[in-house]
């Protein structure tokens, strides 16, 4: 990639310039990162300037470290690929199998940038993934053609604030629980929302996600956001947004539920004399091999359960020991009150 810093020459001259001026850091680039800023560094670390006043952070992923960035008068930067990049607001465990997909599908490190306050964090993303990381706002972000925001809901407000100016061409694509799209519009300024609910399989590219688009987003877009999380897992549509209260309930929380019976059964294994590895390996595979064959028949589960449970066997027993604890409504009800739980943070955060 080819680029310019100018006016102040080389990007060692930027870096001790950084360190008289008190002006912070952008990113730190490891050894042989292309910066996707004009020049790929070689031979070790430098920092580069990019012409925005950054204010040290305190705390881990304080809603503190959101903060505008002021004064200093911007280094002239040229760059050869406007919109082309994805921004990701915050740098956690979605944001990490997200953008791990993209680049395992061909997406180059030097396209994905990470806005995270958290300094190890930062450091993480740097060294794992080898993506631009920035510690504060900038006009870097408006190199963006898709923005993803991938933090705790109750810190999207502040961050917005500070990032909405540099950010306003971008398609706005959320991954964050409990904010409901007509509010993310209104924060942002752009009626291009894009809201998903994808789950934890994600980090290993076995997720399903539930997407809903808001009237503005085109075609194009849709197939855009698809793209992006195709990586991670399979992807669904919703018509109504408030189905995916219903896709948080099921989906979203739904891994926790099967880790929930795998404890059980785990549990059930070492009461019975087996040991705790025993346990694992069998529950997980049986988990494992009873889904792929869900999957793969495309018969009902009523009917697969009922082709393994001969009255008077020992199937039937675990399974009139389950209906007589009332499990199947346990579960039902369990699911119902995640969704309504769903619905509630749309309007704590509304």
């Amino acid at each position: 990639m080819s680029g310019r810093v100018g006016p102040q020459g080389t990007t060692a001259g930027l870096a001790s310039r950084n360190a008289a001026d008190g002006v912070g850091l952008l990113g730190r680039l490891e050894t042989g990162v292309n910066t996707g800023i004009g020049v790929p560094l070689v031979g070790r670390a430098f920092s580069v300037r990019i012409g925005v006043r950054v204010p040290r952070l305190s705390g881990p992923r304080a809603p503190a470290g959101w903060r505008r960035e002021t004064g200093a008068a911007p280094a002239k930067c040229s760059y050869t690929r406007r919109m082309n990049s994805i921004a990701f607001i915050g740098g956690g465990n979605m944001a990490s199998a997200i953008i791990g997909g993209l680049l395992k599908s061909g997406r180059a490190p030097g396209d994905i940038l990470v806005l995270e306050p958290n300094a190890e964090q930062r450091s993480r993303l740097q060294r794992e993934l080898g993506v631009i990381t920035l510690e504060a706002p900038g006009s870097v972000l408006q190199r963006a053609g898709i923005v993803v925001w991938a933090i705790k809901p109750q810190h999207f407000k502040e961050a917005a604030a500070v990032c909405a100016a540099h950010i306003a061409a971008a398609l706005q694509f959320s991954v964050m629980a409990g904010i409901r799209s007509s509010d993310i519009a209104r924060t942002l300024g752009t009626e291009r929302v894009v809201r998903s609910m994808p789950n934890t399989p994600a980090l290993i590219g076995q997720g399903i996600a539930g997407l809903f688009a808001r009237p503005a987003v085109g075609a194009d877009e849709r197939l855009q956001a698809e793209r992006l999380l195709a990586p991670t897992g399979r992807t669904l549509w919703v018509e109504r947004e408030e189905d995916l209260d219903a896709v948080t309930a099921l989906s979203g929380s739904g891994p926790a539920y099967v880790f929930y019976f795998v404890e059980a059964m785990m549990k059930a294994a070492q009461d019975m004399g087996l040991s705790a590895d025993q346990g694992r390996e069998l529950a997980l595979a049986t988990f494992s091999g009873a889904a792929a064959l869900a999957q793969q028949s495309g018969e009902a589960p009523s009917l697969l359960r009922e082709r393994v449970t001969s009255k008077g066997g020992t199937t039937y027993a675990g399974i009139t020991s389950l209906e007589r604890s009332d499990v199947h409504g346990a579960i039902v009800s369990a699911v119902k009150a995640a969704q309504r739980r769903a619905r509630e943070l749309g309007d704590e955060f509304g």
